[in-house]
């Protein structure tokens, strides 16, 4: 039976989710209100009804904020099971470098692929860079002993390697450079209704092995001789682990392009919330890693109107700080 703590942890756990859900309508709400031209909320309402704003809602807005949602919540699940892989707090996939990965996949596989193909091509580059990005990682780390700060410092020395790469092919065929930083930057403008089904049923395909993970997520926290000796492989279980953020990460990437910091984010937010048990940890990161995207996509386009800043760079504009408060408060609590 639960004891008082426990109830207590469920309690809180429940009211977090609870407000997060909220504050995601909010500015979903919001999101679809604000924009190129402002909307009311009667005249939302009535676009829901087939009114004259039907298309604007239906084809920009809904697809825009949809799509932060599923962008967001993927990150910050990527997020929790890369730091439960790494025993991190400050791992999150683009500071091991699994996000640089697909994005040099997506570069080169828009450069490479004609045209018409752009379509398929690009995801399947973005998949193709995260899977070799997280094997080389795995395979690097493992020849240096396979822990957990191994494969942590194995990650930021791809993720530059992988930057650089980036770089040269801009400097190589400058004229895709202007198109790929906007799309390496991140973000959601141009959203569509495809790209919402595209990626929901991405995610759905990936919710057995989230639901396995998830399960076995406590166990990441343990140390290689602690989980030896109760059965499990220290390799299977982190692999694993690293595996599932990188099918999270390949879908999110391929939808939205690189969006730096939210899976270190919404993880390390939702751990101060609801503490670090998985069951309440991983909806909760989700949840948060949606509420954050959001939020910068709806800062993005009215801080510089009437153009707009990329979501991306506004997460980052907030995510490079707060890592450096994280760095901090690391080093103050091994002091």
């Amino acid at each position: 039976m639960k004891d008082a703590h426990e109830h207590h942890e469920d309690r809180r756990a429940f009211v977090v989710g609870g407000a997060m859900l909220l504050l995601l309508g909010l500015v979903s709400l919001f999101g679809i209100m604000i924009g190129a031209v402002n909307l009311g909320f009667s005249e939302v309402l009535a676009a829901f009804g087939g009114g004259k704003n039907a298309f604007i809602v239906a084809e920009y807005r809904l697809p825009r904020v949809a799509i932060s949602i599923l962008a967001g919540a993927a990150f910050g699940l990527a997020g929790v099971f890369l730091q439960g892989a790494l025993r991190n707090p400050l791992a999150s996939p683009d500071v091991v470098g699994i996000t640089k990965w697909a994005g040099l996949g997506a570069f080169f596989a828009g450069l490479l692929a004609p045209p018409a193909w752009s379509a398929w091509a690009i995801p399947l580059g973005v998949m193709a860079g995260a899977l070799l990005g997280a094997l080389a990682l795995l395979a690097i780390g493992r020849r240096f002993g396979g822990s957990a700060t191994a494969l942590a410092l194995t990650g930021v020395a791809l993720g530059m390697f992988a930057q650089a790469l980036i770089q040269y092919g801009m400097v190589l065929f400058p004229s895709r450079a202007d198109q790929s930083m906007v799309w390496l930057a991140g973000s959601v403008y141009g959203s569509s209704g495809a790209d919402v089904a595209a990626l929901s049923l991405w995610l759905l395909l990936c919710l057995p092995v989230v639901v396995v993970a998830a399960g076995r997520l406590d166990a990441g926290g343990f140390g290689d001789d602690t989980l030896t000796s109760i059965g499990l492989a220290p390799s299977w279980l982190r692999g694993g682990l690293i595996g599932v953020s990188v099918l999270l990460t390949g879908g999110a990437v391929a939808a939205v392009g690189s969006m730096g910091f939210l899976g270190l984010l919404a993880p390390h937010a939702a751990r101060l919330m609801v503490g670090p048990r998985s069951r309440h940890l991983v909806p909760v990161s989700a949840l948060v890693g949606a509420l954050a995207l959001s939020i910068a996509d709806l800062a993005g386009r009215v801080v510089a109107l009437p153009n707009e800043i990329p979501a991306g760079i506004v997460a980052a504009v907030i995510g490079g700080p707060y890592l450096v408060f994280l760095l901090f408060k690391e080093k103050s609590r091994h002091a």
